[in-house]
């Protein structure tokens, strides 16, 4: 019997040690801090990240420098990846989950074009496969990956005002996608209740539609009305973007966003 329980801890012990570096070396990372110049860099990439209030400054860049870790970055189409690019993306990104525990578990890699890039899509009906080649900003896969263009992720980050925001768009995705499927339900904070979403969101979703079918001018991008998954990553935009519109516009919209991401914008200094 001993011989055995010696086996399975010799087998064991490997693993758990992994395990233990690895949550050793995230706490380590997540403590860590910017240097005064990247900090400055960051706050002139980002300009949101100036208006936070002083508690999440700290959490802020311990995210970023757990996410600059974990992730890697590639330029192409024969642009020149600099650190620049890493410090705006990650900020970006961390922006979104400062507030709440929640981590791209699954991220491992950034692409990053120059500028507008062609994608394939394949559509299924019957037998009949279908492939389409479309221009996008960016797009979130749920194997880890995320693809930008570059001129827009620097364009939504330096006018903060637009309510317009690729990075803040494909990471919504990501966020969405923990719950194990992109349909615009992430997985929602503790006591927040999944009944009060779906009611507030498919009536906001539903109103949106009707809206942009008919012609009419709207707050939300009328490209949320193509998904309920869309509707999500647009209305996220705007939470951190134009928060004091969004929570005139849609209060309870906002309301959930806020419990979900632990944030509000609205009172923050400048918004």
């Amino acid at each position: 019997m001993g011989y055995f329980l010696l086996l399975f801890a010799l087998a064991v012990t490997p693993f758990a040690l992994y395990h233990w570096r690895k949550r050793a070396r995230r706490t380590r990372l997540l403590a860590q801090r910017l240097s005064a110049e990247e900090r400055a860099r960051m706050h002139a990439l980002v300009p949101l990240t100036r208006r936070l209030p002083p508690e999440l400054h700290e959490r802020l860049e311990g995210r970023v420098c757990l996410f600059l870790d974990q992730v890697d970055f590639t330029a192409l189409g024969g642009l020149q990846l600099t650190e620049e690019m890493r410090l705006s993306i990650a900020a970006q990104a961390c922006l979104l989950i400062i507030g709440t525990e929640l981590w791209y578990d699954n991220l491992r890699a950034v692409l990053i074009y120059p500028g507008a890039f062609k994608s394939r899509t394949q559509q299924h009906s019957g037998y009949v496969v279908t492939e389409q080649e479309t221009v996008r900003l960016g797009e979130s896969w749920s194997h880890g990956r995320i693809v930008l263009s570059w001129q827009h992720t620097a364009q939504g980050a330096e006018d903060d005002e637009d309510g317009l925001n690729v990075v803040f768009h494909e990471f919504a995705h990501q966020i969405d996608d923990l719950s194990g499927s992109t349909n615009g339900v992430p997985l929602l904070a503790e006591g927040q209740s999944f009944e009060d979403w779906e009611r507030v969101f498919l009536k906001a979703y539903r109103d949106h539609v009707r809206r942009v079918e008919r012609g009419a001018q709207t707050l939300i991008d009328p490209y949320g009305a193509t998904a309920h998954e869309e509707f999500f990553a647009v209305v996220v935009e705007l939470f951190l973007e134009r928060p004091a519109a969004l929570k005139a516009d849609e209060p309870e919209v906002y309301a959930q966003l806020s419990k979900l991401l632990g944030l509000d914008p609205a009172g923050w200094d400048g918004t």
